[in-house]
């Protein structure tokens, strides 16, 4: 096991090396000024020069991307250029929000996807099954920033039910911050109003970015149910007498699981990919509001820094899931 995580930790050091190559040279290939961006069309040459040389965009870019390089092995992102504030700091200010929103959209995710997939490989051929197949066509053809707006739409603006945008209502945060989810330190704080504020403004974003993520799942766990469902312990296990909800979720589900976990983890990143959309059209002041923000104002240091930061996060995130599915199946191995 030692082997197989030191190999997995060193396969995601080129990832995140060539991601984070890539969005270096990218944005200094794209047309554009980013101090012109900040300081505006009629900033004083010298003002515009001295600004590039405190940035560091005077000197010959790979000379810059070698400094990065460095700066980035010491955990140092730089300073935002719109802000002056280290990029690591908005960062971790802002992730929270971004974590528990993608943290209840994999819930709805998960759920929608283990229900529909069961169900629907158990009764192969039958109507649940079409309706399954049909969902995850259908949902996985939707954009997910036009989900979104139609759930605001119908549930916010037709129906009041739901609020449309924001993480709270206004004085509805938790007394004391302890992890930055809301949920969780509104239930440290036994503040129950501002759970059930939070919760509802959670429910929009988390159904739309859940339910086009769903689709996935359904399409994964029920094609390893089905195949589940016809091995030969699971014949085993009905001649012994077990009972049919006992042969579906102990033998049939608990065994196609392995390979769902690994895909867990892989839509934990696109996941996140969502969010800046999600986070967008629902308001939602997480790392995607950020993220969008600081491109409109050509912040190098945000915009890298931001992409980094999920490039590590999403790496962290596929070890940790290869290592549980490792552990689950010891036929896992490099």
């Amino acid at each position: 096991m030692k082997t197989y995580i030191i190999t997995r930790v060193l396969l995601a050091v080129p990832m995140v090396l060539i991601i984070l190559t890539i969005i270096f040279f990218v944005l200094r290939i794209l047309p554009g000024n980013p101090v012109m961006a900040l300081l505006g069309p009629k900033a004083p040459p010298q003002v515009i020069k001295a600004m590039e040389h405190e940035m560091g965009l005077d000197k010959p870019i790979i000379v810059q991307y070698w400094d990065y390089l460095k700066d980035i092995a010491k955990g140092d992102f730089g300073n935002s250029a719109y802000t002056g504030v280290p990029v690591i700091q908005e960062l971790m200010q802002k992730f929270p929000a971004t974590l528990e929103l993608t943290i209840f959209a994999m819930i709805v995710a998960v759920s929608i996807g283990i229900f529909f997939g069961t169900y629907g490989a158990y009764h192969f051929g039958k109507t649940l099954d079409v309706a399954a197949r049909v969902y995850s066509i259908f949902v996985y053809s939707f954009p997910v920033f036009w989900f979104g707006i139609m759930l605001q739409l119908i549930f916010g603006v037709w129906l009041h039910w739901l609020p449309v945008s924001g993480r709270s209502s206004p004085f509805m945060i938790p007394n004391h911050i302890y992890t930055g989810l809301y949920v969780i330190d509104s239930i440290l704080n036994l503040q129950w109003d501002v759970l059930l504020d939070t919760v509802e403004h959670l429910v929009l974003p988390s159904v739309a970015l859940g339910v086009v993520i769903s689709s996935i799942f359904v399409r994964m766990v029920r094609s390893n149910v089905l195949l589940s469902l016809s091995s030969q312990y699971v014949v085993a296990a009905r001649a012994r007498g077990a009972s049919e909800k006992k042969v579906l979720f102990k033998h049939a589900l608990k065994n196609a699981m392995a390979p769902i976990l690994t895909i867990m983890g892989l839509e934990f990143a696109l996941l996140l990919a969502g969010a800046v959309l999600t986070e967008t059209t629902f308001s939602w002041p997480g790392i995607g509001s950020y993220l969008v923000t600081r491109i409109s104002y050509r912040d190098f240091p945000a915009i890298q820094g931001t992409i980094v930061f999920f490039a590590l996060f999403v790496a962290i995130v596929s070890i940790l899931v290869d290592i549980i599915n490792a552990w689950v199946d010891p036929r896992v191995r490099y």
